[in-house]
């Protein structure tokens, strides 16, 4: 029998969890995927919360673990590595376990039996849809799954800091107003046909944050120098020509990908994210083509400077703030809502090196600039 579980928060969001699994399924089968992971109980999701989060809090050696569990069988695992001995599910085992599966992409497989969860061995593929839980550090865990088409970073569904629950909204409600926000970053829809165009530059988020350097990524449209108006001149490092290998891999026709194709995509993501950690901006057209990196963003000629903006995050039941650019964070979040209030057909995106990431668009229908956090969609 599965033991009752004492972390408040896993209670409470598991049926959410749950749902949503459930919901994503539904949407999956309907488009035809398939071998897609089997659904959870809610039960189950609070059980593997649950011990996954005393885990956290634990050492082992006197360092934390850096863990991530995925509910699946053996049998539906990609490059599975089986024990002789399943471990039942513990944090006592996960912590003992957590030094082999520090590195990113392995996964400890959790499956169960006669309402028992254990602990069978590692996984470094997943089925898609498959639950996973992820501990970011001491206390804080993400409970997300590998998305029905498979491409890139996983959806996350709920990041749980403590006693603290935040769920994710599918839907970016509060974003009607800021169309440029909207087209630009459809954030975590159900699963689609298009594949990973629709994700693009969630993906360069993600490529952003790895690096831990922090990064100014400005999408401007194309065929036009217009944002040059607020670049220092001259550029200091100008990409001619422009670099197009995310666009060139976007315009295939989908029957004449390959299977290389997706790993090629992340690769040229991976490369223009790497940019965004040399000191200024990385400059990109909606199109995906870089034109430059290391811009200094200046206010242009004919401009004043910001003096307000609104913030929200893709949070259930989250609030929109207003308040000054100088208070949401340090020089880059400053130049981007200056870039975005003088270009308003641009977006600009922030890494902190702290891990949180904002998207600035400009908001028509409130016309000022509108800052999206979106740290609980890529930790």
């Amino acid at each position: 029998m599965l033991s009752e579980p004492s972390y408040l928060a896993a209670r409470m969001v598991a049926p959410t969890i749950a749902e949503h699994l459930r919901q994503h399924r539904l949407s999956a089968e309907e488009l035809g995927f398939e071998h897609l992971a089997e659904l959870p109980s809610v039960a189950l999701v609070e059980a593997i919360i649950d011990a996954t989060f005393w885990a956290s809090l634990r050492k082992e050696e006197g360092r934390p673990p850096r863990i991530t569990l995925a509910l699946l069988p053996p049998g539906q695992a990609g490059q599975a590595l089986v024990f002789g001995h399943r471990r039942r599910l513990t944090p006592q085992h996960l912590i003992k376990l957590a030094p082999a599966v520090e590195q990113p992409g392995i996964h400890l497989g959790v499956w169960y039996e006669a309402e028992e969860l254990y602990v069978w061995g590692t996984a470094t593929g997943l089925p898609p849809l498959c639950f996973v839980v992820e501990v970011v550090e001491p206390g804080v865990l993400v409970a997300k799954h590998r998305r029905a088409d498979g491409f890139g970073k996983f959806v996350n569904v709920a990041v749980m800091r403590g006693d603290q629950i935040k769920v994710v909204d599918e839907t970016n409600a509060g974003l009607a107003d800021c169309p440029a926000l909207l087209a630009s970053l459809p954030s975590l829809p159900l699963p689609t046909a298009t594949n990973a165009a629709d994700n693009v530059l969630v993906e360069l988020a993600a490529a952003m944050r790895a690096h831990g350097r922090g990064g100014l990524l400005l999408v401007v449209p194309p065929h036009t120098e217009q944002w040059q108006e607020s670049i220092v001149q001259p550029l200091n490092y100008p990409v001619l020509p422009p670099y197009t290998g995310i666009a060139r891999l976007l315009r295939q026709p989908a029957l004449l990908r390959s299977a290389t194709w997706q790993p090629a995509l992340q690769q040229a993501i991976g490369t223009v994210g790497g940019f965004t950690a040399v000191d200024g901006a990385t400059v990109i057209t909606q199109q995906y083509e870089v034109l430059a990196f290391g811009a200094k963003v200046t206010r242009a000629a004919h401009s004043t400077p910001v003096e307000q903006m609104i913030l929200t995050e893709p949070v259930v039941d989250s609030r929109m703030q207003t308040l000054h650019p100088a208070q949401n964070g340090g020089t880059r979040h400053l130049a981007a809502a200056q870039f975005v209030f003088d270009q308003r057909d641009a977006v600009a995106m922030v890494a902190s090196q702290d891990g949180y990431f904002t998207v600035f668009a400009w908001s028509v229908a409130l016309e000022t600039v509108h800052a999206h956090r979106i740290d609980v969609l890529l930790m």
